[in-house]
């Protein structure tokens, strides 16, 4: 192990700290559950794939169910794109926290099964 904690390791560190059951480095897997469990950024492209497209999916559905909503109640007085908008708005927060934790639940029972890809 280097002396600098921060520096990078050199090749033969890179090479004894595969990992060969996953195929991915000891400190990768560590890194994942770190970023996974407390704080980080996802750099998995099938997560954020998924989360892209339920976080679309979800603004669509939602605009829609504005749009039906502000034509249904004449009382509101709001025009059918305010109503997108509003939904379009509350589709694309809804999206996001649900499709987060729904990430964070899979991610942490993956972890507790040992996956750490």
């Amino acid at each position: 192990m280097s002396e600098n904690p921060y520096g990078s390791p050199n090749v033969s560190e890179r090479n004894s700290d595969a990992d060969s059951k996953d195929g991915i480095s000891s400190s990768k897997a560590a890194y994942n559950i770190v970023s996974d469990t407390v704080t980080g950024v996802n750099f998995r492209g099938r997560d954020n794939l998924f989360q892209a497209k339920f976080i679309a999916a979800s603004v669509t559905v939602l605009a829609l169910v504005g749009i039906g909503l502000s034509l249904l109640n004449a009382d509101w007085e709001l025009p059918w794109y305010g109503g997108a908008m509003i939904g379009g708005f509350a589709g694309m927060v809804i999206g996001v926290f649900v499709s987060g934790i729904f990430l964070m639940v899979y991610r942490a029972v993956g972890h507790i099964k040992g996956k750490h890809d």
